[in-house]
């Protein structure tokens, strides 16, 4: 038996708000690029593009939080239909940076109306002073989270000491 999401009760927690809105939002927005004969991540590499020219493929990796190869894929896509270049790096000939083509245009003006569209259905009935004290809130958020992951990237040295320590006797 299949439970669909909609007959499930509200779940009020906030962490799960926020993920499970984002997924419903990233399906809506799958199916949207797909009816232009693309996919969600396209749009999102033109609109990093477009924000910010001349990434490198590392930074549009990072940006987007996957594998350098599967950006790679992506923006041979992208190139194959004229919508992006790669030029090399003017300082490291390893380096290939990511700029988009005259022709990225009406496709970023089409998905500028369907994130319109898509920010009025998530902020419907939601007051204007609500809808700005969410999104600050948001910001705050994600600026706290950045903050704990740069923390623990700088942490990533290896411990040689136990944790605990009934964790000696674990590596005796």
């Amino acid at each position: 038996m299949t439970i669909v999401m909609a007959y499930l009760p509200l779940e009020e927690d906030l962490l799960f708000l926020i993920h499970d809105t984002a997924r419903m939002i990233g399906i809506h927005v799958d199916r949207l690029a797909r009816q232009h004969g693309m996919s969600r991540a396209q749009w999102v590499l033109l609109i990093k593009l477009d924000r910010h020219p001349g990434l490198s493929q590392r930074d549009l990796a990072e940006f987007m939080e996957v594998e350098p190869i599967t950006v790679g894929r992506l923006i041979d896509k992208l190139e194959a239909r004229g919508l992006v270049t790669r030029k090399p790096d003017d300082q490291d000939r390893r380096v290939w940076r990511v700029h988009l083509l005259p022709a990225a245009q009406p496709y970023l003006a089409e998905i500028g109306l369907h994130r319109a569209e898509i920010a009025e259905l998530v902020g419907r009935g939601i007051p204007p002073a609500m809808a700005e004290t969410l999104r600050q809130g948001l910001i705050r958020s994600k600026s706290n989270v950045a903050a704990a992951l740069r923390a623990q990237a700088s942490d990533s040295v290896p411990r040689t000491e136990p944790l605990l320590p009934q964790d000696e006797a674990l590596e005796a």
